[in-house]
């Protein structure tokens, strides 16, 4: 994109932002929406001016770079990443950015053409298909009584998960440090008790996965079809995950106080605790706020 491009998108941003959604000019009386998007290169967050339509009650932006024959930054975004933040100038909200298929597209184009014609010549001037992209709303109503929701859930589970893997890597500090049980000597409590804490963790860890892989994924995907993406990334992340757990679980099924180093167990420790909080990060900003669409948290006694 061009500095002279880059520069006139700050102005139309900056202009829309002061002015509750109105922009002079050439955009005089125009319906105007602030996309921003996830870079599929840099992971920058990025914001472009877009014309805002409803169509049959559903918020649509077109990929029409007017009429260039190369699909937009922001559309290569969304296929990557289809979480969204739409700034309509009355509001503020995330979406799931969805490209329907050729067949759904046809009179999604029709309705698209009858409010705003010029489209059209930007169609007739590239031989590319220019797409329609609905915005699937995933956030709550305004005014809504916030309902906790199964992305709720998710990131309770992971808080969870994050106190107790902190909690195992303070006992092998200990351990590693010659403390109680350690490898200077003193009672085996200390490590029985990391034993039994890392088993446990390693259990919950799995089940919260094969929860998701199981369940939570297989739904998303049902639903929103363009996050097919960040969902086999997270599948692969929880593959990677598992084959740590199982090293993990040798170690401590293995460790004998004042025989074994703890080092390792520490070692392999940090590495699973960096591993998860990336994906935890990830999958947070990914998908959540599309589980929480899905219903709400399951009642647990």
């Amino acid at each position: 994109m061009s500095a002279r491009i880059n520069d006139f998108q700050a102005w139309v941003i900056d202009e829309f932002r002061a002015n509750g959604g109105r922009v002079g000019g050439m955009f005089e009386g125009s319906t105007l929406a602030l996309l921003t998007t996830i870079g599929a290169k840099t992971g920058l967050r990025r914001t472009t001016p877009l014309g805002y339509l409803h169509v049959g009650g559903r918020p649509v932006v077109v990929a029409s770079a007017m009429g260039a024959d190369s699909h937009p930054g922001w559309y290569h975004n969304i296929r990557r990443n289809p979480v969204v933040t739409v700034e309509t100038g009355t509001e503020t909200y995330q979406a799931i950015a969805a490209v329907p298929s050729v067949v759904e597209r046809e009179p999604l184009w029709e309705q698209v053409l009858r409010q705003a014609p010029g489209y059209a010549d930007y169609q007739a001037g590239t031989s590319r298909i220019i797409p329609v992209v609905v915005l699937h709303r995933i956030d709550d109503s305004p005014g809504a009584d916030r309902v906790r929701g199964l992305g709720d859930f998710i990131v309770e589970g992971h808080d969870w998960l994050r106190a107790e893997l902190a909690d195992l890597r303070r006992q092998a500090d200990a351990l590693a440090e010659g403390g109680e049980g350690g490898l200077t000597g003193g009672t085996p409590d200390l490590g029985r008790r990391m034993r039994t804490h890392c088993l446990d963790f390693c259990a919950a860890l799995k089940q919260h996965h094969t929860g998701e892989d199981r369940g939570g994924f297989p739904a998303l995907a049902a639903r929103f079809p363009d996050l097919a993406g960040p969902l086999e990334r997270l599948g692969e992340e929880h593959k990677v995950v598992a084959s740590i757990q199982e090293r993990i679980a040798e170690l401590v099924e293995g460790y004998t106080p004042g025989e074994t180093d703890p080092a390792e167990l520490r070692e392999q420790l940090d590495v699973l605790a960096t591993r998860l909080e990336s994906h935890f990060d990830y999958e947070e900003w990914t998908i959540v706020d599309a589980l929480n669409t899905l219903g709400p948290a399951p009642q647990i006694p």
